[in-house]
């Protein structure tokens, strides 16, 4: 019989085989549906080309008792973004710097002890980092002792979850830090620190990356143990700066693996399955993400897209213990090529990491642009890999 979305992607997440392979993508792009789309919304999206739909949910609340409220100045999220959360003792104010190439705001982090900034600048597809909020070491001492800690909201969660039913997966990831950041304790660090300056440090002074990363992980992990009683499908740890092609093995096992295993941990005590996305190189390290005990990992990056993943050599290795998410190289399959070429691709990574089930078939990573046509062949080719007994 045929499965629901839902099901599908249950199957392939507990390593069991589904009815077909289950065939998606990861974030789909604003930038993306207004280009080619004419803006429809990315549950149209998934629609429209038949592909099992994903929809991702980031709602945070205060701390019940804790005298902490929702950020005024902050506005509607956007995508991806939580609410912010502030108290008397951490506002964060913004300013519209004018007359830049980018959109570029400063973003003021007023405690009672001082006042931290960063700098973000935007264009159509993206926003990044353009100055950090961490400038010299003691600037963590404000973070440590006044930013504040998000609970997850369950009854909002769980309210998205019943009104969704089995068009598919609900995803979330661990809270980033306020205005910029990433799910993964390292990862959350290199965002407010320069990643090139931070490895540095964990050779000339580990004690104070490890004490930075003791207050980012704090957060992460008040969070977590909030989450109990949340039926999120799928929740994402992780992020590209502990990679393989940005740090080393040894980094990733001293300053990384120590504080997500500890989250991967927290989160299965609350009920949680979680994701961990590594965008880039994965080879070196694939079984050490895996003794970290995810359900299941992403995105399986292939060398053409500046990664590194030889599929059937990474389903051979850790197949047998978590979910395979993504190897599919969307650059390269999803512009400028034939129908046929992308159909190829596709039943390329079905036949190296699709035997026995356990694997979801995605991009490696978001895409903002693709050839319309090229994603119907990919969802099309994609619904008929099919499992057999």
């Amino acid at each position: 019989m045929a499965m629901t979305s839902k099901q599908r992607f249950l199957a392939a997440l507990e390593r069991r085989k589904p009815d077909r392979l289950p065939v998606t993508t990861h974030h789909v792009m604003q930038y993306f549906l207004d280009k080619y789309e004419r803006g429809i919304s990315s549950q149209e999206f998934f629609e429209r080309y038949g592909l099992d739909p994903i929809t991702w949910h980031v709602l945070h609340k205060p701390a019940p008792g804790s005298g902490d409220y929702y950020d005024p100045l902050q506005g509607e999220p956007v995508f991806l973004e939580a609410r912010r959360i502030s108290s008397p003792e951490w506002r964060i104010e913004p300013e519209a710097i004018p007359g830049e190439a980018y959109k570029t705001v400063r973003y003021r982090f007023v405690t009672p002890k001082g006042t931290l900034s960063m700098v973000t600048q935007s264009n159509a597809q993206t926003t990044w980092v353009s100055e950090h909020l961490v400038k010299n070491k003691r600037d963590i001492d404000l973070i440590g002792e006044y930013v504040t800690a998000p609970w997850c909201d369950v009854e909002a969660v769980n309210q998205v979850v019943e009104q969704y039913g089995e068009r598919g997966l609900v995803r979330s990831h661990i809270p980033c830090f306020d205005v910029y950041g990433q799910p993964g304790t390292w990862q959350d660090a290199c965002c407010l620190y320069p990643t090139e300056q931070l490895i540095l440090e964990t050779y000339d002074d580990p004690t104070w990356v490890h004490e930075f990363l003791r207050i980012l992980h704090r957060r992460k992990k008040t969070y977590i143990r909030s989450m109990a009683g949340a039926k999120i499908d799928l929740v994402e740890l992780g992020g590209g700066s502990a990679s393989s092609t940005v740090i080393s093995p040894k980094l990733f096992g001293e300053f990384v693996a120590p504080y997500d295993t500890e989250l991967i941990s927290l989160a299965h005590q609350a009920g949680q399955r979680i994701v961990y996305h590594t965008c880039g190189g994965m080879m070196p390290i694939l079984e050490r993400i895996a003794d970290m005990q995810p359900d299941a990992m992403e995105t399986f990056t292939p060398a053409a897209m500046g990664g590194d993943v030889i599929m059937a050599e990474a389903k051979r290795r850790i197949g047998d213990r978590v979910c395979i998410v993504g190897g599919f190289d969307q650059f390269h399959s999803l512009i400028d090529c034939t129908p046929e070429a992308t159909r190829g691709a596709v039943r390329q990574c079905f036949e190296a990491a699709g035997e026995g089930g356990g694997f979801i078939l995605s991009p490696s990573d978001h895409f903002f642009d693709a050839d319309p046509k090229l994603i119907q062949a990919y969802a099309d080719e994609g619904r008929q890999c099919v499992y057999i007994g």
